[in-house]
């Protein structure tokens, strides 16, 4: 079956925004959803439709999704307040909303869905947003009627990264960087390449019922990436290696600040396991990563001085 009519949910974040992007220059019909139309300003000048409502909403959600032939969820978040198994923002971002999406899309009549999760979710996983994110998974999974399509990403990097791009701009202020879980290992991936792989699957049906892991051609310590991103920019902080209680420590620190935290113990204990692929990328997604020293330098170097800091200023303002 060809997927014409695309619903985007979350499409006017970072990903949302570049796989707008691959679909309308695949000549898909697009329709975003919005809290705010100002949150999607930036995709006003493509040929798509951008829809303000509360996805909360089954009624407005169900009216968002008539129509249309398949529906992508990118909501997510990294940080939620404490619970068990997680915590409230975990479980309204990445379990009710998937359970809502799969309800919406069945009542109907939308036969496609593709949910975004994270490499190493699992129920019993050691983070919340480990066990939020696979809840989210079975609430989509669970819904009969949908042809459902799964990605598990490693960190996902590109021009507008809160990855990287936060930590080149930590080396440009600050000589030295206390560093937490030096060695957790990243498999980072172009936030290009997970555009083309939800674009190229849409219409596999050989991807459907199916959950596919991202990650880039190479894994990293964060370590590696910390100093990586310094020498990109020219400047080499030197690192710190934090021990876990202090670095524990300084996650709840910056839990106690106003604004987004940068860390938080949540965020630590998902690093206890590698965001690393259990095997090579899926040859059905026909796939070649495109590597982070190809693609990093022009971003890092080229930023201005203010959207150096547009990191800080986008978390203070959340």
């Amino acid at each position: 079956m060809r997927h014409q009519s695309i619903a985007l949910i979350g499409g006017s974040g970072f990903i949302g925004t570049h796989l707008a992007n691959a679909l309308v220059a695949a000549g898909k019909t697009v329709r975003v959803a919005t809290r705010k139309r100002s949150h999607a300003a930036h995709l006003t000048l493509l040929p798509l439709d951008v829809i303000e409502l509360d996805v909360f909403d089954s009624v407005e959600l169900a009216r968002f999704v008539e129509g249309m032939d398949a529906v992508v969820n990118l909501v997510g978040t990294l940080h939620s307040r404490r619970g068990d198994p997680y915590g409230p923002e975990f479980a309204k971002l990445h379990v009710e909303l998937p359970s809502k999406i799969a309800a919406a899309c069945e009542g109907k009549g939308v036969h496609r869905l593709v949910q975004m999760s994270a490499i190493n979710a699992d129920s019993n996983g050691p983070s919340m947003y480990l066990r939020s994110r696979a809840d989210g998974e079975k609430a989509v999974l669970a819904a009969a009627q949908l042809a459902t399509t799964i990605f598990r990403s490693s960190v996902v990097f590109g021009p507008e990264d809160r990855f990287l791009n936060t930590f080149a701009a930590l080396a440009r202020l600050f000589p030295v960087l206390p560093l937490a879980r030096p060695d957790a290992r990243f498999q980072p991936i172009y936030v290009g390449d997970v555009a083309r792989a939800i674009v190229g699957t849409l219409d596999l049906d050989a991807a459907h019922g199916r959950i596919y892991e991202l990650g880039g051609p190479a894994v990293y310590t964060l370590e590696a990436l910390v100093r990586m991103c310094g020498e990109m920019i020219g400047r080499r902080p030197r690192i710190v290696r934090l021990p876990d209680a202090l670095a524990y420590m300084q996650a709840l620190t910056f839990e106690a600040l106003p604004g987004e935290p940068l860390i938080t113990r949540d965020n630590l204990d998902s690093m206890t396991r590698d965001a690393v692929m259990s095997g090579p990328l899926a040859p059905e997604l026909n796939l070649e990563p495109v590597a982070i020293e190809a693609i990093v330098p022009t971003y890092l170097n080229d930023a201005s001085l203010r959207s150096r800091f547009s990191v800080f200023r986008t978390t203070a303002g959340r």
